[in-house]
């Protein structure tokens, strides 16, 4: 399983075609306690860097970007339910989604964790 990093702090772990997406830990702090959480329907077709998702915080509501186009296998219920997962757990059980990759070869404009830990120093 291999996990990459958007510069809009998203996160996908590939295993296969594959990914499951959520939002960085950092950015789950920056938004502060999360309140809701809006996810798209299994099946809906997503566009590398368009609107997949909604979380809204106690600061901001904010769009949660695709990293790869691909089509939604599932989204995460449990997060809808109980957006406090997504601070509680963001890079594990506050997951968003999980799709298949419809081209595998967007993965190289992303991020590996040191790069991605680098780009977090810097802001």
């Amino acid at each position: 399983m291999t996990i990459y990093y958007t510069s809009e702090h998203e996160w996908i772990s590939v295993e296969g075609d594959v990914g499951t997406v959520g939002i960085t830990a950092f950015a789950a702090e920056k938004l502060g306690d999360v309140v809701f959480v809006e996810l798209p329907d299994a099946g809906k077709k997503v566009k590398k860097e368009g609107d997949m998702a909604v979380v809204e915080s106690v600061k901001a509501a904010s769009d949660v970007y695709a990293p790869v186009s691909g089509d939604i296998l599932e989204a995460n219920a449990a997060i809808v339910d109980d957006p406090a997962k997504v601070n509680a757990d963001a890079e594990g059980a506050g997951w968003f989604v999980k799709l298949k990759l419809s081209n595998l070869g967007e993965l190289s404009g992303l991020m590996d964790r040191a790069a991605y830990d680098k780009f977090c120093a810097d802001q």
